[in-house]
């Protein structure tokens, strides 16, 4: 049966939550899939804090709770943390000894700041740089009705040194995270609330018309200022058209259905207080964005490098009874509460790459067409920032090739903006470089 065939019937399944879905007005895409029609390509960038679990044995090789599931490059085997993955292993790579060389000296945990952007922080540039999902978004995100999804756990930007987003549109622009399953819902298939299309319709067309008239005073405004000034209006402008294009694209999309999502079952109530459930319903909500294609570029960050404040830096002691707060296991490294940890992030994981893999689209699934970067900014010892731990899945249509763990320490050295121009070419956002690239990361490339 072909995706735009779905069953009325057809449930989603797991974590304990029963999907129905009605027919899918925006997937009406698929129906010209045998007539050569192009499918969606898609990128997930999901973050894990506070580093990974990685302890050798007396004899150097990896331990069997260890986050990678061996040392040194070659076939994948899974070990105990990873056994989750095991039903998407032929999806699935390891990527070990990348980083960004511009996070180096943000220190401590800061280095998380710049996952998504590669930005030299503390070198030449001043503030982050754009990330890769909003280049993304950038050059292929008019497809959609939303260019780009952002999500947290935490919510918000964070602030220098302790973001709370993995996305940024350029300089110095960090995006809001959004947190709450509800609104997350609400924002992907109940935009305009209670108004009905016509009040959204005559809305944007007032602000469009002061818009205008912004950039209509500008204008007359231009020759009369100095080159400093000039440049900050410059860049004020930019956020200014910014809007422009946000009020044109929301114009443009209420002529389009929105797609009829049955949220029985599906628990928009969840909370902290239930971190499987919180976590499993955000991944449900990124499969729906996705299957929907009301987007095709996400992030996730599933916890911050500074969640000690709040409950979702106690997710470990509620789930493992462990006593201190999980920025604790980062540096205490108990074994049996760290591997459980390793383990217990990877079965989430596990469950939204199993969700795609078992999605039929076209004559392959949803994860073939999918790119999903899954890691973190630090290695087992949490406050380094170089040789970020990386997991690599999906994208087996997209030009990935599977089933290996590659090591880049030492002389093998890459950085990771390599793998971000290999993702960025393969959903048709093509680039030649991107932050500090030296080209491709043609190893893990078919």
């Amino acid at each position: 049966m072909k995706s735009h065939h779905m069953n009325r019937r057809d449930v989603l399944r797991g974590g304990g939550i029963a999907l129905a879905l009605p027919f899918l007005n925006s997937m009406s895409w698929a129906a010209g899939l045998a007539a050569g029609k192009q499918q969606p390509k898609r990128m997930l960038i999901s973050y894990i804090a506070y580093g990974v679990y990685d302890p050798r044995t007396p004899d150097g090789t990896s331990h069997e709770w260890s986050w990678y599931p061996r040392h040194d490059s070659g076939p994948l085997t899974l070990n105990k943390a990873s056994a989750p993955f095991e039903p998407v292993k032929d999806s699935l790579t390891y990527l070990r000894g990348l980083d960004h060389p511009g996070g180096y000296g943000l220190g401590g945990h800061s280095s998380g700041d710049v996952f998504g952007t590669g930005a030299d922080m503390s070198g030449l540039e001043k503030t982050n740089n754009i990330s890769v999902d909003q280049l993304a978004a950038k050059l292929n995100g008019h497809h959609t009705r939303y260019p780009s999804l952002v999500l947290g756990s935490e919510g918000g930007t964070g602030s220098y040194g302790m973001s709370k987003t993995l996305s940024h549109y350029g300089p110095g622009q960090p995006i809001p995270a959004l947190e709450k399953p509800q609104e997350i819902f609400n924002r992907l298939f109940r935009p305009y609330a209670d108004q009905s299309v016509n009040d959204v319709r005559a809305r944007l067309k007032r602000e469009a018309s002061v818009l205008d008239l912004m950039m209509e005073n500008y204008q007359s405004l231009h020759g009369k200022l100095g080159a400093e000034d000039r440049q900050k209006m410059e860049e004020y402008l930019d956020s200014v058209r910014a809007i422009e294009q946000r009020v044109e694209r929301t114009s443009k999309w209420t002529h389009e259905e929105l797609p009829k999502i049955d949220t029985k079952g599906l628990n928009l109530e969840a909370t902290y207080h239930q971190p499987d459930e919180y976590l499993r319903c955000i991944y449900d909500l990124i499969y729906l964005a996705f299957q929907t294609d009301s987007t095709r570029f996400i992030t996730f960050m599933t916890e911050s490098e500074h969640s000690t404040g709040n409950l979702v830096g106690n997710f470990a002691n509620k789930l493992l009874g462990y006593t201190g707060a999980t920025h604790d296991i980062a540096h205490k490294r108990p074994e049996g509460a760290s591997g459980e940890w390793e383990k217990w992030r990877a079965e989430q994981h596990a469950y939204f790459l199993k969700r795609l893999r078992d999605t039929k689209e076209g004559d392959g699934n949803m994860l073939d067409t999918t790119v999903v970067l899954w890691g973190s900014a630090h290695p087992h010892e949490s406050h380094s920032t170089k040789d970020y731990p990386i997991q690599i899945a999906g994208g087996n249509r997209l030009g990935f090739k599977h089933g290996h763990l590659h090591n880049f320490e030492g002389e093998r050295k890459k950085p990771l903006a390599n793998l971000f121009v290999s993702m960025l070419n393969a959903v048709d956002a093509p680039v030649e470089k991107f932050a500090d690239s030296t080209g491709e990361l043609t190893e893990i490339l078919a």
